[in-house]
């Protein structure tokens, strides 16, 4: 970037408006620097899979370990039943949003801790949203990291269109993570394959898609989306978080598969 360029856009961010739309689109145009390119987001889902328990966390634990050697890696957690349960009791007492996300935000923090003490031995840190900034030297130190997968908004959550349930959760967080730090990959471990056009738990007739759009995954209007449906959203204005992959972490292999980038399960593109 020229002097003059800089100066240019430094008196149109000081002197000139910040909801003109005209003038931000000028300022988009210097490259985004990504932070850790070498770097994995995981999301492991909270009902889908840490509520599993022992059967199903403990094979995907050495499969973490296994690919230490080879891949840094982000891990976040979701909250599954357990929120649910508070956000039921929070809406029965009235609770907003923003509080509600509280609660949903410790819930994923107790899968984070668990998570964290089975890889403990391994020397895998567990951090919470202030000591972000350490992120860096952890992978350097130990490749991996754990961290709580809801976003940090707590009574800052924006309200949903629909209901009262906090629309930015786990799903969203992580990939919020994957998207700022330019890492070079975002991976969901769920207990089925991926996207399907129903939900496969509930209708044999679902069908599986391997890959999908955005344009293509908003025109099929699907009921059940395997992800939360702000992913979709911010996926549309991503800088570098332009894919997400869906996985089956039931079946040994698939995490290692993805992180070597195969197309294992669903990978959904913008």
């Amino acid at each position: 970037m020229t002097e003059e360029t800089l100066n240019w856009m430094t008196g149109e961010l000081v002197g000139g408006n910040l909801t003109d739309d005209s003038k931000m689109a000028l300022l988009d145009n210097q490259p985004t620097l990504q932070i850790l390119p070498e770097a994995n987001v995981i999301k492991i889902g909270g009902q889908s899979f840490i509520d599993r328990g022992r059967a199903a966390v403990f094979p995907l634990i050495d499969e973490l370990v296994e690919n230490l050697p080879r891949h840094k890696m982000i891990i976040g957690t979701g909250a599954g039943t357990r929120a649910r349960h508070a956000y039921s009791v929070g809406l029965d007492l009235g609770m907003p949003t923003g509080v509600l996300s509280v609660l949903g935000f410790f819930v994923s923090i107790q899968n984070a801790k668990m998570i964290h003490y089975l890889l403990a031995k391994h020397g895998i840190p567990f951090i919470e949203p202030a000591q972000f900034a350490q992120l860096p030297l952890y992978l350097a130190e130990r490749q991996a990291c754990i961290c709580v997968g809801m976003p940090p908004y707590s009574y800052w959550q924006p309200n949903p269109e629909i209901g009262r349930i906090p629309p930015h959760r786990t799903d969203t967080g992580c990939y919020l993570i994957s998207e700022v730090l330019g890492t070079r990959s975002m991976i969901y471990v769920k207990d089925e394959e991926g996207l399907y056009t129903a939900d496969p738990k509930k209708d044999r007739n679902a069908k599986f898609i391997p890959k999908i759009t955005l344009e293509e995954l908003e025109a099929l209007d699907l009921v059940d989306v395997v992800l939360e449906r702000s992913v979709i959203q911010l996926m549309k204005n991503a800088k570098h978080r332009r894919s997400v992959q869906v996985i089956n972490g039931l079946k040994k292999g698939n995490l290692t598969r993805a992180l070597n980038g195969e197309p294992v399960g669903t990978v959904i593109t913008a």
